[in-house]
């Protein structure tokens, strides 16, 4: 894993701009801290970070190749999952590789393939190829969004990055915000609308988007969409296809010439990646697999259980650790720390995120990255097969908005009287925007249509800000996470599986419980749904109250948007929120920790609110 940059300008010479390149290339340092390299030319600049993970020798940035009388430069970011099956396909068409790099995979895909290249590619990834006769430069995001690749057109100059922080470093784009930025932090985040950059100029390619940028216009094209198939499949023939593409996509991401581990929480979704892994490991010969998971000081004094967090983890990871054989490693995070780490976990995602699931990951994957360089991790099963319990209430289902942010008036608390009096309207016109994506088969019930729409607000909602937290968090520690279940072809048969099957037994993920049963532990398959972990120590609440008590006290450009009285409320009144700000966990003490993290996004970018 990597972060890549570039800047193409028709009106600055970028000989001359070395300084700021060296500024874009340092804010990806954290991103890959191994190497780095550069490709300058009047015109354009390309730039690479490094961590390194597979072919070490081998795989350096930027890639050039020359071929039929052009030159290629290649900076990548990301793994290819199959890279061995189109290096063979290219060595058969004629393309000798001097390395078992995927970086040379990608860079002789382009060239023999062109646009259609990402068609061909199972993986995580974001690239660009500049070809310099042609002065023409090609973008391309993997088809889940699980690698970020923002970007921002000015006048003549075009510039790319891994990071908004990236494009802020070049000057070309400013720190500036207009309301319907303020919308998207205020009524929508930590989530944001696909393709949306925040600042007012910057944007990002959508999952499964390329782009063509060439005599300074930019051409975007979608190369993934998701489709609408009939499921010809019995109840036993969709157990056994779930179960192989799963593990199928499991053992495809266990290739890595550098050390690796699994996150283990004790739910089913790690639980079969530490399953399949550790048996692969002895399988092959590699020893034990190392796991790990993330607790917070005194949290069993202060555990609740409620309908979203029914039990605690310890007990199954335990029950994991003698099942799967594994040497098991608890990161246990203080609660002070905990808060203090907001700020931090805000410049690493260069946006206000998950409040204390944003920090508590970042310190869990600092604890890892002290001896692994990738970990696999079980995000999104939940998304594709039905895990939440707004799938299965059905006094939810059918609600016309976000499930995981159903009213606004907590979001209208914290602001002062008539500011942003659109953001309702905003936050409606988003949602319907992203339902009419959703295709259908005219045979499809009333349910089935509604889960099809379900399905596309999880993708490009819920899912994509959980990609985004887990990219940046371990990036920004320089330890590569690897999201099995992100697997495109998972994707799409999850899309046309039935409701009944998906749900097998009336159970969220039913399918997917059913197809390890005999695999897995049988307490750990039908083990009720857990989020990940929170803290339910005071002290925290009482570290993150304190803290925006003294954030009200400032004059700062956000707090001439809140409301003091409307927060202090929240501070004295922590069990006055019935639902939450997002997801299932954000409440009153994740709510406070949110506007710390506005204020930190607020002076650290030094953010403009545009008249």
């Amino acid at each position: 894993m990597c972060g890549i940059a570039g800047w193409l300008s028709e009106s600055v010479n970028l000989y001359e701009r070395t300084t700021v390149l060296e500024n874009m290339s340092e804010t990806l340092k954290r991103r890959g801290p191994d190497e780095k390299g550069y490709y300058v030319k009047s015109n354009v600049a390309m730039i690479h970070r490094r961590l390194s993970v597979v072919d070490i020798e081998h795989g350096k940035q930027p890639m050039v190749g020359t071929y039929a009388g052009e030159t290629y430069v290649l900076v990548y970011n990301g793994e290819l999952y199959n890279a061995d099956e189109i290096r063979k396909d290219l060595m058969l068409r004629g393309y000798d590789f001097e390395s078992h790099s995927d970086t040379e995979v990608v860079l002789k895909a382009y060239i023999h393939w062109k646009e259609q290249c990402a068609e061909k590619f199972n993986g995580i990834f974001a690239f660009a190829v500049y070809e310099v006769v042609k002065k023409r430069l090609y973008l391309c995001r993997d088809r889940i969004g699980v690698k970020p690749l923002f970007y921002t057109h000015k006048g003549d100059d075009f510039v790319f990055g891994s990071q908004i922080k990236t494009i802020l470093a070049s000057t070309v784009a400013e720190p500036v915000i207009n309301d319907e930025g303020l919308y998207e932090v205020f009524f929508l985040g930590p989530a944001r609308t696909p393709a949306k950059g925040v600042f007012r100029d910057i944007k990002e390619l959508s999952p499964g988007e390329f782009a063509i940028f060439e005599n300074n216009t930019l051409r975007k094209q979608s190369y993934f969409t998701i489709e609408a198939r009939e499921h010809t499949e019995n109840e036993e023939e969709t157990i056994e296809h779930t179960r192989y593409l799963i593990q199928d996509s499991i053992r495809r991401q266990l290739v890595s010439d550098v050390p690796l581990c699994c996150f283990l929480s004790g739910g089913l979704d790690s639980s079969i990646i530490t399953q399949t892994a550790s048996a692969y490991y002895k399988a092959n010969g590699k020893g034990k697999l190392h796991t790990y998971s993330v607790e917070y000081t005194d949290n069993a004094k202060y555990f609740q259980r409620s309908l979203f967090q029914p039990n605690s983890d310890t007990e199954y990871i335990h029950l994991m650790i003698d099942s799967a054989n594994t040497e098991h490693h608890q990161v246990i995070l203080d609660n002070i720390r905990l808060a203090d780490a907001l700020p931090d976990a805000t410049i690493a995602r260069d946006l206000p995120g998950m409040a204390d699931v944003d920090s508590s990951l970042l310190l869990f994957c600092k604890e890892v990255k002290k001896d692994f360089t990738v970990a696999l991790s079980g995000e999104c099963a939940d998304e594709l097969f039905g895990g939440y319990p707004w799938y299965h209430n059905k006094d939810i289902l059918f609600e016309e908005c976000f499930p995981w942010s159903r009213s606004q008036d907590i979001r209208r608390k914290i602001l002062k009287d008539g500011l942003l009096p659109q953001g309702e309207e905003y936050v409606r016109s988003r949602y319907l925007e992203t339902i009419s994506k959703a295709q259908k088969l005219p045979t499809d019930t009333k349910l089935s249509s509604r889960m099809r729409e379900m399905f596309m607000l999880n993708f490009y909602w819920f899912m994509q800000c959980l990609l985004d937290r887990k990219d940046r968090c371990s990036m920004d520690c320089g330890l590569e996470v690897r999201v099995p279940f992100c697997d495109y072809r998972i994707v799409e048969y999850a899309y046309n599986m039935p409701w009944e099957l998906k749900a097998l037994y009336g159970r969220e993920k039913g399918i997917v419980r059913k197809a390890f049963e005999g695999i897995l532990p049988y307490d750990i398959c039908y083990r009720k749904k857990s989020p990940y972990p929170k803290t339910h120590n005071p002290i925290y609440f009482e570290s993150v109250a304190k803290k925006v008590r003294e954030i009200l006290n400032k004059k700062t450009p956000l707090t001439e948007l809140l409301d003091k009285e409307g927060v202090c409320s929240i501070i004295d009144n922590p069990d006055s929120i019935s639902s939450p700000w997002y997801g299932q966990l954000m409440r009153a003490p994740q709510i406070l920790a949110y506007i710390i993290q506005l204020d930190t996004w607020f002076e650290e970018f030094k953010v403009r609110i545009e008249n």
